[in-house]
């Protein structure tokens, strides 16, 4: 095909020199960190979707053990309690002495929770931000 003299071999621009010159790298620029934050926003996505699947799956399967906890609790109670009428125990006290092995347990676990509680939560960062604020010389 003949190419006719008046035909640029280069396509033309709708932007000057100095357009493409000057703002053309910071265009650039501001799309790649667009590209860059919208890839580090889905990875973000991305990873709370797997977090938020995991917490479900924690949560449930602790609430199926619960159950199962609860349930071999109270057979081992109703077990203890079939065991004491066998060997000519009263009703009322085979139902004192579950009622006491119930009292017993609790007493346990809240002995227990009693030393997880001894440190307030976020006590650390409660007292950094005392003396953050306290601290007027900005030393920390």
């Amino acid at each position: 095909m003949k190419r006719d003299a008046e035909t640029p071999d280069v396509e033309p621009t709708s932007e000057s020199p100095e357009d493409t010159t000057m703002w053309e790298p910071l265009a650039r620029a501001a799309a790649a960190f667009k590209r860059v934050a919208g890839s580090y926003a889905l990875l973000a996505v991305l990873d709370m979707r797997r977090a938020a699947v995991q917490l479900a799956w924690i949560v449930g399967g602790g609430i199926v053990i619960t159950v199962l906890l609860v349930t071999a609790w109270l057979a081992s109670v109703v077990a203890l309690a079939v065991w004491l009428l066998g060997q000519g125990m009263s009703w009322p006290a085979v139902l004192v002495v579950a009622a006491s092995l119930n009292v017993v347990a609790a007493g346990l676990v809240v002995w227990r929770m009693r030393n997880v509680f001894q440190i307030a939560p976020f006590a650390a960062t409660l007292r950094q931000l005392n003396v953050d604020v306290g601290d007027k010389g900005g030393t920390t």
